[in-house]
């Protein structure tokens, strides 16, 4: 074999996913036929993890194989949640709101989440939440009847998050009342994301939760970040600053999903 990728034990999709990504940390580019026969499986496996890992904004596919992620310039946590704080206060409130005593929820890793989880703590409702963000989780751990559960996965530090395929797998075995998520962005297709490897966290919250909520803020419409999270059909409501436009509009309304806009 003309590489030095060495075999392993045949491992299950997730941790194998995990291998591939290790992988292309240590190096730009890796072909699907030497990950197949590393891993000792057929290429159109190694051709559907790429494949899926690509969708989760994880790594790019290319001629063969796959690649590192190109870097893509986004504003960090940091600089996200020092803009448009009252807009995100606003939308945290309203959706703080909709939280019963006694709940669970998932709340992933977000500016607009943060504010959320801010309001949440300052109302102390008593319920447990799972969450990816570790800004998030030290907000709500200031509350007297929150209960608090930090997914395990690979740290993300510009975010302040986990990701992975640790981090959806953990989340993949629990099942809540509600899910709070934000998005880069919002069209008629869905909400989107830009940051590396939140789209499959977010999936993954959307797949545990009975209902759904996205927090938004209007600078969110009309935008689309690199990978497709979920339709609009998958939410139950969007929680927002401003109604968004006439089309966007009647494309949440005819998926049946309700528009909350904070006072």
């Amino acid at each position: 074999m003309a590489n030095d990728l060495g075999t392993v034990p045949r491992l299950r999709k997730d941790e194998r996913r995990r291998q591939i990504l290790l992988e292309l940390r240590l190096r730009p580019h890796v072909r699907i036929s030497d990950l197949s026969e590393r891993f000792r499986v057929s290429t159109e496996t190694i051709r559907r993890d790429v494949e899926g890992l690509s969708a989760d904004g994880l790594i790019d596919r290319a001629h063969g194989g796959a690649s590192a992620r190109a870097a893509v310039r986004y504003p960090t946590f940091d600089e996200r949640a020092g803009a448009q704080v009252s807009e995100r206060a606003r939308i945290g409130r309203r959706a703080a709101a909709l939280v019963q005593p006694g709940e669970t929820l998932m709340v992933d890793s977000g500016s607009t989440t943060l504010q959320f989880a801010r309001h949440l703590a300052f109302a102390e409702t008593p319920c447990t939440v799972i969450t990816n963000g570790f800004a998030v989780a030290m907000a709500l751990g200031q509350a007297e009847g929150i209960e608090v559960v930090v997914c395990p996965g690979d740290y993300l530090g510009s975010e302040a998050a986990a990701i992975g395929t640790e981090t959806v797998a953990f989340l993949a075995r629990h099942r809540v009342d509600r899910c709070m998520i934000g998005a880069s962005g919002l069209t008629a297709d869905g909400p989107s994301e830009a940051i590396r490897g939140f789209a499959a966290v977010k999936r993954a919250m959307l797949e545990g939760a009975r209902a759904a909520h996205l927090l938004v803020d209007r600078g969110k419409f009309g935008h689309e970040g690199l990978s497709r999270v979920a339709p609009l059909s998958r939410l139950t409501s969007v929680v927002c600053d401003r109604l968004p436009d006439s089309d966007l509009r009647h494309a949440i309304v005819m998926a049946d999903v309700d528009i909350a806009v904070a006072d």
